[in-house]
């Protein structure tokens, strides 16, 4: 057996990060982000784009799931609709998860649930996955979800996956973060704003973005018209599905971190 085939057996993800363009949209991103993390303006104000880049990511994450709101109004504190209170909750909380996601992923997936929908579902229905019966929303039009049984047994797939400390990319790991949560939908609510939430979030604990710099989320706005195609693609289950969602993930964290890119330039200027 060659050592190449040896390590895909040990870790089956790696056969993602073989597929055709993955490993070059992650060099591609991690290239840009790296540039990002070696900006001189973050060895004064890295709180300041830290907090810019998690306002703009939940405006952002709100907006794809239908809420119109401005920064301006977010900054003035005029957010009533509850998307967007739910995105800000949960992306003003990821700091606070960070140990948590690897060592306990479903307590810390319920709390992002908890505090992407406080507003929205009954109190006995945060945090935990949908029920037979209950309605989920699909504001993408991505079509019907999985029964709650299935849901349940891809969640415990899904947390197996983050409890192992796999060598890929942590940009192939937050891709698979992101499209599971979507496929599988395992709230009813809020689904979306806590996909986007935990692929951050995915990206901070893993390494590559520490400081939380990145709004992957506005990256996703960015490639709106993108988004709900490359996500068929991953629930298609085909090696090119999956493959085109990782390098349609990267594009979005990329353009992210191009976001801040220029928010340092702007600080810089003053």
């Amino acid at each position: 057996m060659s050592e190449s085939t040896s390590a895909s057996l040990s870790d089956p993800l790696k056969r993602i990060v073989e597929l055709p363009g993955v490993s070059e949209a992650v060099e591609e991103t991690r290239t840009i982000v790296d540039r990002l993390l070696g900006h001189r303006i973050l060895r004064r104000r890295s709180s300041d784009v830290s907090m810019e880049s998690s306002l703009r990511g939940a405006c952002a994450s709100a907006a794809l799931e239908g809420a119109e709101v401005s920064m301006e109004e977010i900054r003035a504190g005029h957010v009533y609709d509850t998307r967007i209170k739910g995105a800000l909750r949960a992306s003003g909380e990821l700091g606070t998860l960070v140990e948590t996601w690897p060592k306990a992923p479903r307590q810390a997936l319920a709390r992002l649930h908890t505090l992407a929908a406080a507003d929205a579902v009954s109190e006995e229905a945060l945090g935990r996955p949908r029920l037979e019966g209950e309605r989920v929303e699909d504001p993408l039009g991505l079509g019907p979800a999985p029964g709650p049984e299935v849901a349940r047994a891809r969640l415990e797939g899904l947390y197996g996956l983050l409890g192992a400390r796999s060598s890929v990319p942590a940009l192939v790991t937050s891709s698979l973060v992101h499209g599971d949560l979507m496929a599988i939908r395992p709230f009813g609510w809020g689904d979306g704003l806590v996909a986007r939430a935990a692929e951050r979030l995915t990206l901070v604990e893993r390494g590559l973005d520490p400081k939380s710099l990145v709004p992957s989320e506005l990256g996703h706005q960015t490639l709106k018209d993108e988004y709900v195609p490359a996500l068929r693609g991953y629930m298609s289950g085909t090696p090119e599905g999956v493959a085109g969602w990782v390098v349609y993930c990267c594009r979005a964290v990329l353009a992210g971190a191009q976001d801040s890119l220029a928010t340092c330039e702007a600080l810089k200027r003053g």
